[in-house]
């Protein structure tokens, strides 16, 4: 069994099964991605829940795995060359995880790269931009008198979904007919922004057709509606 004592973080979230993968995580449209490809592929893993409303991704042995204090990140103790791995960031967890086990990746390179370019287009773009329309329309934003950063990011968030709704077009899924990171990216953002955001009037999400249908058979996989609610939040 793999010796991770050399990480901080076990010694707060201490591993029952250090052989296996170790996810430290919230399920959040982020932390997501990950719960979601984990149970895709079938790779064993071991979820630690962070609370982030508690600030635990700012204590010490949190910040020894992500100096950025965000959630979602891993250590996998069977890493390249058998060496442990600690890595975070959601887009780079993907593309490890996707050539770790060789699923959800296109091997062709060019579709494997236009794979990689729409997970960038949900890092860059979707999810920062619906994560700002969420803080001004839901949370403490909300209360704020002047509206234009709510409808700024409300404005730029209409804009990106239908971005996606142009390329769904004639599509099942953001590759065509192969499910991929590039869909696992984004399913949660798209689900929280009509859902817990309650942002779907913001951005005229009844005049689409395409993303509606592609979140419902996105959310129709078992392993989907499995990662949504993994590391499970403390009753």
């Amino acid at each position: 069994m793999t010796d991770l004592s050399a990480f901080p973080i076990t010694s707060k979230w201490p591993p029952k099964d250090s052989g296996v993968l170790q996810l430290y995580s919230t399920p959040t449209p982020n932390g997501v991605k990950v719960s979601i490809m984990l149970e895709e592929t079938g790779l064993a893993y071991e979820p630690h829940f962070i609370n982030i409303g508690a600030d635990e991704t700012w204590g010490e042995e949190y910040l020894s795995l992500n100096p950025n204090g965000k959630i979602p990140a891993i250590l996998d103790p069977n890493g390249p060359d058998g060496k442990p791995l600690a890595l975070f960031e959601s887009g780079a967890i993907l593309i490890y995880l996707a050539e770790k086990t060789g699923k959800l990746l296109p091997a062709d390179p060019a579709k494997r790269y236009e794979t990689i370019q729409w997970v960038m287009f949900q890092m860059g773009g979707i999810g920062p931009m619906f994560g700002q329309l969420g803080f001004f329309h839901k949370f403490a934003g909300k209360d704020f008198e002047d509206k234009r950063p709510r409808d700024r990011y409300a404005k730029e968030s209409a804009r990106l979904i239908r971005v996606l709704e142009t390329r769904l077009e004639g599509r099942d899924w953001i590759m065509g007919e192969e499910y991929t990171i590039a869909d696992i990216s984004m399913l949660g953002w798209v689900r929280n922004l009509i859902g817990f955001y309650g942002a779907g009037e913001l951005i005229a999400y009844d005049e689409l057709k395409n993303v509606p249908k592609w979140l419902e058979r996105g959310l129709s996989r078992p392993a989907v509606q499995r990662g949504l609610e993994i590391p499970k939040r403390p009753a």
